[in-house]
């Protein structure tokens, strides 16, 4: 069993320094491509969008306020959920609304928005103080949009703004492949960010948990230094920054209990909302990659058009691009856009090219849990020029022990994932459901001698759960 702090909502060391949790399981995978701790402020992205797909509960066809062609300020209302019409949905930049893209059965897919050179911002003249009531400071997140920075756990869906969650869950670190830096996007931010912690800590009945980075990194002073929050160090291998992972440390989601989550730049984003009276989505993106010529981080807004973000970063050809890390992120092209919740653009070779005599023959090191190539023996100071190559087709899904080697949670997943496939709704509850989203996975996934699609499997589980109404 790993270390849980047992509902401890004062876990932390007689000294008053945060508690770290040491975490045995879990697999780094470390690739080439790692974008230098500098911000290239000069990229220049002309479209961005919004894409309701992003926002998992959302009805497919959210009612329209606006038309295309129609001038729209950055943090004006785009659409609304009709299932909650309270909820709005706002543009990340201001600029000309030039298509309404559609798919299966005209579901809204993107609203697409030519951006101004100059930004220009719907802005707020009355900004509720933190001394006015929950109601008041929720019923203020729907209008001003920003209550889709909210995920609600479990199951990652938007946020029910008919219930107050018991805590809410940062993770101030990211421990996947090739992640952004966390202390270089909140750098120059420190206001923002601590603002966004004071509006949190008034939103829940519980507390503000804050991942902190205890593997031995610098931790920037905006968050080792926060105020208003529980803070609880993790130490261990990739999946330690995943904030599922955390939860289930600090405080587990039992039955019927609702939590929320945000990324540092959706706390950022609230918190400027509350100083400035503007809805700024303003993002630091990491492109990353072996197949990019120049790794780098850039300044831009949520939605950027992927093809304008590489645009000069000497992609190289037969690559795939990936709007978040290798692991749990979504395969997109040029003319696609960067999911509202990534801060990362992965670029890898396609793995396409075919292999001779496949695991037979002498291979170069390869990132793998397992110990049959030499690189598994020794891991340590591995860094892989990786491909998209699984290396072995669809087999037979056997219990092979894998994924709770590299899981730190007290689950038993492939128990989990084989109840989903036979849709055993009662055991699909009993082992955990409530606690892993697709990210919580991945790292299964990508260990898997099945080569099963786990974070597939994983999200329909999810949605027959939601139909069932548990």
């Amino acid at each position: 069993m790993e270390s849980r702090i047992a509902e401890a909502p004062t876990a932390v060391s007689p000294e008053g320094e945060p508690l770290v949790v040491k975490l045995r399981r879990g697999f780094d995978v470390h690739l080439y491509g790692e974008a230098p701790k500098k911000v290239h402020a000069e990229v220049s992205v002309n479209r961005f969008a919004v894409q309701a797909p992003n926002y998992l509960g959302l009805a497919p066809m959210p009612k329209l306020m606006v038309e295309v062609g129609q001038h729209v300020l950055a943090g004006e209302a785009l659409f609304f959920d009709k299932n909650r019409p309270n909820v709005l949905f706002v543009a990340p930049v201001s600029g000309e609304l030039i298509a309404v893209n559609r798919g299966e059965r005209r579901a809204i897919q993107e609203l697409v928005i030519l951006a101004d050179k100059a930004i220009q911002y719907h802005t707020y003249d009355k900004i509720p103080s933190l001394d006015a009531s929950r109601e008041e400071l929720f019923a203020f997140l729907q209008e001003s949009g920003a209550w889709p920075l909210f995920r609600q756990r479990p199951y990652n869906l938007l946020a029910d703004p008919d219930a107050v969650p018991r805590d809410i869950f940062i993770s101030t670190f990211d421990t996947a492949p090739l992640a952004p830096d966390l202390n270089l996007v909140v750098s120059g931010r420190e206001a923002a960010f601590q603002k966004g912690l004071d509006v949190l800590g008034k939103l829940t009945t519980g507390k503000v948990y804050l991942g902190l980075d205890a593997r031995g990194n610098a931790v920037s002073s905006a968050f080792s230094q926060a105020r208003g929050v529980q803070k609880v160090g993790f130490k261990g291998k990739h999946p330690a920054g995943n904030v599922g992972v955390q939860i289930h440390h600090i405080r587990p989601i039992r039955s019927k209990e609702k939590v929320w989550t945000l990324g540092v730049q959706e706390v950022i984003t609230l918190g400027t909302l509350f100083l400035e009276g503007k809805y700024d989505a303003s993002r630091i993106v990491a492109l990353t990659g072996s197949a990019l010529e120049k790794p780098t981080y850039v300044s831009t807004y949520a939605g950027a058009n992927i093809g304008d973000l590489l645009k000069n970063q000497g992609v190289a050809e037969n690559s795939r691009i990936i709007s978040g890390d290798v692991l749990s992120g979504k395969t997109k092209t040029v003319e696609q856009f960067l999911d509202v919740y990534d801060d990362q653009v992965s670029v890898i070779p396609e793995g396409n090219e075919y292999e001779m005599f496949g695991w037979l023959a002498p291979q170069s090191a390869r990132p793998s849990t397992s110990r049959t190539f030499f690189s598994g023996i020794f891991p340590f100071g591995w860094i892989y020029n990786a491909t998209t190559n699984t290396r072995g087709e669809k087999r037979a899904f056997v219990v092979t022990g894998q994924y709770e080697e590299v899981l730190p949670m007290d689950i038993y997943p492939q128990h989990l994932l084989k109840a989903i496939i036979t849709n055993d709704i009662e055991k699909i509850e009993g082992l955990g459901i409530h606690e892993v989203v697709e990210e919580d996975l991945a790292l299964c996934e990508f260990a898997c001698t099945s080569k099963q699609p786990l974070q597939k499997i994983l999200r329909e589980g999810i949605d027959m759960m939601i139909k069932e109404g548990l």
